[in-house]
């Protein structure tokens, strides 16, 4: 699996170690070096690295040595990868760390792991787009010392009424809460849940509205590390069946029944 002069960035899921993919899994028992997200990661994945390889904390770490480790540690002949908590593509600092290697001649290649909130709606037996509800859900943050786009503001993302998912933002939940009341497409009794540590072993779900939710998280004291979900797919009062599977449906594979 191992092409030379190149620096894999490895996805290892939400938490559970059997929720790692297998391609992950074969790279971080090759590794020599790991640079892995030490105040986010389950500290169980790193049974699966070799016995020999040079693990390093990324929470101890800033850009610049993360950097250097990667690149040096690859200069050396040696695998590295650097281990995110979830997926890649999501609040993981990637790019900046991809441009820079390519500009000093390192190939890179992303392995995608499951994104918490995925881990976080299959602790629920959420479908995050069910039909006649929304089809839509937008994933975001809330805004406090790292800013988001003017036109990212929970109050204009909350027009649209989708299912809504907040990472890195659990501290600022009475803030989003406001927001969301703010743009009129949620009322009080609008389901939302929050997942402390989705499928680790101390996992917590705690469920509501946006009437309570607030007050439920803090009676709970979660304050980090925990995934936010907005919607009417938490608790459904009624939705619409899949067309797919309807059998009055014809598509490419299955001709519509016609019979009563």
């Amino acid at each position: 699996m191992n092409e030379s002069n190149t620096v894999y960035f490895v996805g290892s899921g939400p938490g559970d170690p059997e929720l790692i993919t297998l391609k992950a899994k074969n790279l971080l028992e090759s590794a020599d070096v790991v640079v892995y997200s030490g105040s986010l990661l389950n500290p169980k994945l790193l049974e699966y690295a070799k016995k020999d390889a040079t693990l390093h904390d990324a929470a101890l770490l800033d850009r610049i040595k993360i950097y250097e480790i990667l690149r040096d540690s690859t200069k050396q002949g040696k695998l590295a990868i650097r281990f995110h908590d979830g997926d890649p593509a999501l609040f993981s600092t990637i790019r900046e760390q991809i441009d820079k290697l390519n500009l000093d001649g390192i190939s890179s290649k992303v392995i995608p792991g499951i994104t918490a909130i995925l881990g976080a709606a299959s602790s629920l037996n959420l479908e995050l787009t069910l039909p006649g509800i929304t089809q839509t859900l937008i994933i975001t943050r809330a805004e406090l010392r790292t800013p988001v786009p003017e036109g990212e503001k929970i109050s204009n993302l909350a027009t649209h009424g989708a299912t809504m998912a907040f990472y890195l933002s659990v501290h600022l939940i009475r803030n989003i809460v406001e927001e969301l009341l703010k743009a009129g497409s949620y009322q009080t009794t609008t389901p939302a849940a929050v997942v402390y540590r989705a499928t680790w072993e101390d996992e917590k779900i705690i469920i509501g509205t946006l009437g309570d939710i607030v007050e439920k998280v803090r009676e709970a004291k979660i304050t980090k590390t925990a995934i936010i979900i907005v919607g009417n797919v938490i608790n459904p009062s009624s939705y619409e069946f899949s067309k797919v599977y309807d059998k009055q449906f014809t598509h490419g594979y299955r001709i519509a029944d016609k019979s009563k």
